[in-house]
């Protein structure tokens, strides 16, 4: 790959080396997250979100002591009244530490305005080491280089090869209200269990849709992940649950799914609509689960009674609904001690 000189520093094109955790190349933006012909099948306020990179990452080795970046946001809004700059349009950037066998965070943008070019870090010992970037989580990205001193190695990797676990899911999913991209659970996730994780969360439009599910099987899953409660009303988890599930085992017959139960709300202990709206949710997704169990086996599920912790301060949300990094990282306790046996399951078999 052929860089762009300016000043001292090689450029190197993030649109020019494939992106992981994306799963269509047949996009209208590079960072996308669904296939251009997906644009008028599903809903309007999904095909806006999905243009969102929520998951993405891009994989890179360097010698540099230093790194730069470029990018160029969709959207000129870069922040939320509940969620930092640096979780909506950030990029999050974490090194392997070759002694502890772990990926470490080294740091993230701060972004103010739609285009930004910044050093991302520096006074590193000048080591090769393998990084992975998190691209933001609620915007877009329409431009995005990396730069090094020129003279520096730099190598672009490709996409781990593993099949991905495909999590779809609400806001929540998508990442909200995490600080940083790598704070949201899913980056956790796929961390902790060295596995790709396809974030498919649509802010408040995770509605299971047939369009959806039809969607879902393109994807070549080692396991699926159904969280769309916290979107749902008891009466569409009543007409909607089984024939998405239906759909998931007809194109992908041996694939696990793991149905994720309707998180409570974190004040839903004062305030009775909430509670009432948690404990119908609740009942509908396992009547269903209990129905689709009678017909199809590798099916999972996951209660919801303690995905945001148990503490009775409930310092888990921004706002009752949303995890801030603590209510993230109780999720991403949750799903792993859910998801890890899964995975094992299928190595060993394998």
């Amino acid at each position: 790959m052929e860089p762009t000189v300016e000043d001292g520093f090689a450029w190197y094109d993030a649109t020019q080396w494939p992106v992981e955790n994306k799963c269509w190349n047949d996009v209208d933006r590079y960072f996308a997250r669904f296939p251009a012909r997906a644009k008028g099948k599903v809903t309007d306020s999904v095909w806006n979100l999905s243009q969102h990179s929520a998951g993405e990452v891009v994989r890179f080795r360097t010698d540099s002591d230093q790194i730069k970046v470029r990018y160029t946001l969709l959207n000129a809004s870069v922040a939320m009244s509940h969620m930092p700059a640096t979780g909506v349009s950030g990029l999050d950037l974490y090194a392997f530490d070759e002694e502890t066998k772990t990926w470490r965070w080294a740091a993230v943008t701060q972004p103010t305005k739609k285009t930004e070019e910044k050093t991302w870090i520096s006074g590193m010992e000048k080591k090769e080491r393998e990084y992975m970037a998190y691209l933001p989580l609620y915007n877009g990205i329409d431009a995005l280089s990396i730069g090094v001193p020129e003279g520096a190695s730099f190598t672009a990797l490709s996409p781990r090869s593993d099949k991905p676990i495909v999590y779809y899911g609400t806001s929540i999913a998508h990442g909200g209200c995490a600080s940083r991209p790598g704070n949201a659970y899913t980056a956790m996730l796929g961390r902790r269990l060295d596995i790709p994780v396809v974030n498919l969360g649509f802010s408040g439009s995770a509605r299971m849709e047939m369009e959806i599910a039809e969607l879902l099987c393109e994807i070549d899953a080692e396991i699926y992940v159904l969280d769309a409660g916290p979107n749902m009303t008891s009466q569409w988890i009543d007409e909607r649950m089984i024939p998405f599930v239906k759909k998931l085992r007809e194109a992908r017959p041996n694939v696990p799914i793991l149905i994720v139960e309707d998180r409570w709300f974190s004040n839903e202990w004062i305030l009775p609509e909430r509670h009432n709206t948690g404990v119908n949710n609740h009942a509908s997704e396992k009547r269903a689960f209990e129905e689709l169990q009678k017909e199809f086996d590798e099916l999972y599920y996951l209660s919801g009674e303690t995905l945001l912790g148990e503490d009775l301060d409930n310092d888990g949300t921004v706002d009752g609904s949303h995890p801030n990094d603590l209510g993230m990282y109780r999720q991403a306790n949750a799903l792993e001690a859910a998801i890890r046996p899964i995975l094992e399951k299928i190595r060993a078999a394998k």
